[in-house]
């Protein structure tokens, strides 16, 4: 289900991460949070993917424990490279460090401190209302949204796990080969790499496609030239 909001936080931040979340939803706007909306017996990495797909804006809660989490940096350059507006709510007061400062450093933030957190959290509300005038709760009838709801990116099923689609139309792709194709891939995106090799070859009608649509899911020139050239 689609969702205005992805919450991105780091495992320390949680009892901070599902206090914003109760206070976006009585505000009326709807959010995705792990591991609450995780479906029963999922692939995490998928489910993940999938709500970074479906959401309309992240709301990345910002400290020294996620600052230095490679899950939040995975999760935040998904976010960016499906073009999804990403906002840093900062409850400490450091900077981001060189790998995520490549993300944020163009994005608008706001500050979670001091304490107590409520006003900030209210001041939050207010920034979200103006990006997303037309979500649920906002004071926008619901039939006046649909079209813009509908508009939504929406999730296309995964094949299970260690199977292809694209190899049952005939592309001659092995899992072994499926295989190499996902190492290869996590050594620059880690665990969700298995994920984005499922979906590519679902679609693919070749190798040569399947290996450029997954270097089309790395953010720099760079990233793709080492993935690329990792076949050898």
């Amino acid at each position: 289900m689609a969702r205005d909001i992805f919450i991105s936080y780091s495992q320390p931040d949680r009892e901070c991460a599902y206090e914003l979340t109760h206070h976006l939803e009585a505000n009326g706007f709807t959010a995705w949070i792990a591991p609450r909306d995780v479906s029963p017996a999922a692939e995490w990495a998928a489910e993940i993917i999938d709500a970074i797909s479906a959401a309309r804006v992240m709301v990345l809660v910002f400290s020294a424990s996620s600052n230095s989490s490679s899950q939040v940096r995975r999760e935040v350059e998904r976010a960016v490279h499906k073009d999804l507006r990403v906002l840093p709510f900062r409850i400490e007061d450091i900077l981001p460090s060189k790998s995520l400062e490549y993300f944020l450093s163009s994005h608008h933030w706001l500050d979670g401190f001091p304490a107590p957190r409520a006003p900030h959290y209210e001041r939050l509300c207010t920034c979200l209302r103006q990006w997303l005038p037309d979500a649920p709760g906002q004071g926008v009838r619901a039939d006046a949204a649909a079209p813009i709801a509908a508009a939504a990116p929406v999730s296309q099923p995964l094949p299970a796990a260690g199977s292809s689609r694209a190899s049952r139309q005939g592309m001659p792709v092995s899992s072994e080969e499926l295989r190499r194709l996902e190492t290869r891939l996590a050594r620059i995106l880690g665990p969700i790499a298995g994920v984005l090799v499922d979906r590519a070859a679902a679609v693919a009608t070749d190798f040569a496609e399947l290996e450029h649509r997954l270097a089309a899911e790395l953010d720099t020139a760079e990233d793709r030239r080492r993935f690329l050239q990792s076949r050898t």
